[in-house]
């Protein structure tokens, strides 16, 4: 069926406002919505983004494309792939845990954000019905985003490739922006997914050239095998340090069946410590093939010969993986001690020494820096009267007799593992 002849043309006005919608997204910049684009084809299963832009003698951006190879976006169901538009404000604030890194997008809300860099947006979608190749366009302005305008263009195409490209209009933004902004903002999002998928080849390529996410790598091991004796399960393992925060994704074990794909994944042990210390770990085994996450420990002993958590050889697994990454971690806590002390003799925070008290400066830098490196939540989201306040206080208890309730004081902070404990009540006894 060709438009010209017979379109079919389908209008939608939602009950959310447009202004509704855009106080539910306020949060959004450029960046963040041109990364919903991205992971909008990948939900789609493609493998491949391609973001393509033109600027004039100006520098200012003239089109910008965002294409994917991925299923397209099906007429018939046109409303679960734009349903936040059927949405209220209240369930469009709602965000679902997910421990798979598919659906990454948040029900299909990143395809509203490009009021946040352009005045409107079309989708021309390709995908397959019964056999049948249809192709279609999608429209949205950002005066009304509430509103939208889909148009079947065409029923039975000979092409057989399925796929989505979105062209924005009359783009606010610049080649600078573009560069020195969007580009390395979306290197640190996207470089634990483009490793995740790396033997899939998964990319995304800007105006020709592959997305290169390799020089956020701080720290790599490559090639790790953990073997479970008993039952001789192996486990390949690889380990990587990143410089930039991962954003949203934060620090994570991906857990990798003998194809390749991803079955779960869940935070490590040492996410959100406070530390800067960014890593996710990839593990792949046969073992996932078909191993039971969603069991509970009791569900797990009533399957007596199912693969689930409380299997021998996924508690093996987890204690060598948290090992490594306290090894890993060690070396990395040690040097940042050392530039956390630094920065607070810049700011004032350290108390001022003579001469005759330089071994007390040393003690207390030396404490400073081992609580650090056991617990670094101890020195986050201070200002510096509270860092003051608590270097002082730290300072007093150590030239007092009261210097092993330091660790009584920290203890009622934080928690600490029995390792921790041990390593700190060692050093305030020396």
């Amino acid at each position: 069926m060709n438009s010209k002849t017979n379109p079919f043309i389908m209008a939608s006005n939602v009950n959310i406002t447009s202004k509704g919608i855009r106080k539910v997204l306020r949060l959004y910049n450029e960046k963040q919505a041109l990364a919903e684009y991205i992971w909008n084809g990948f939900d789609a299963k493609a493998d491949t983004i391609l973001i393509d832009y033109t600027f004039n003698a100006l520098g200012s951006i003239e089109s910008l494309k965002v294409a994917d190879n991925g299923y397209g976006i099906n007429f018939s169901l046109l409303k679960d792939k734009f349903n936040p538009f059927y949405e209220s404000e209240k369930a469009l604030e709602q965000s679902i845990h997910l421990h798979k890194s598919t659906m990454h997008g948040k029900n299909g809300v990143g395809r509203l954000t490009f009021f946040t860099f352009a005045h409107a947006a079309e989708w021309n979608t390709t995908y397959e019905e019964n056999g049948q190749f249809k192709n279609g366009s999608i429209k949205v302005a950002v005066g009304e985003l509430n509103n939208y305008e889909a148009k079947l263009l065409n029923e039975d195409l000979k092409e057989k490739t399925t796929g989505t490209t979105v062209s924005f209009s009359n783009v606010q933004l610049s080649k600078e922006a573009m560069e020195l902004s969007i580009i390395p903002y979306l290197q640190a999002e996207f470089c634990w997914f483009l490793e995740l998928h790396k033997s899939r080849g998964f990319s995304i390529v800007i105006n020709g050239e592959p997305l290169v996410y390799q020089d956020n790598i701080m720290d790599q091991e490559d090639d790790l095998v953990f073997r479970y004796p008993e039952s001789n399960t192996t486990f390949k393992v690889k380990f990587i340090q990143w410089k930039e925060s991962l954003h949203k994704e934060l620090s994570k074990n991906y857990f990798i069946n003998h194809k390749g794909q991803e079955v779960y994944k869940d935070y490590t042990t040492l996410n959100k410590k406070a530390d800067e210390y960014y890593h996710s770990v990839f593990i792949e085994s046969e073992f996932f093939d078909e191993f039971d996450f969603s069991s509970t420990d009791y569900e797990a002993q009533v399957k007596l010969y199912a693969r689930t958590k409380s299997s021998p050889e996924y508690k093996f697994l987890i204690k060598k993986v948290n090992e490594l990454l306290r090894a890993k971690r060690k070396p990395f806590l040690k040097e940042f001690s050392s530039k956390l002390m630094e920065k607070y003799a810049l700011e004032g925070v350290l108390p001022v020494f003579s001469e005759e008290e330089a071994s007390q400066k040393t003690d207390l830098i030396e404490t400073l820096k081992v609580m650090y490196e056991l617990q670094p939540k101890l020195f986050s989201g201070l200002s510096i009267d509270q860092k003051k306040a608590f270097v002082r206080f730290t300072h007093v208890l150590l030239n007092s007799n009261q210097r092993p309730q330091l660790f009584q004081v920290i203890e009622g902070i934080v928690e600490l593992e029995a390792e921790e404990k041990e390593e700190l009540m060692s050093f305030l006894a020396g």
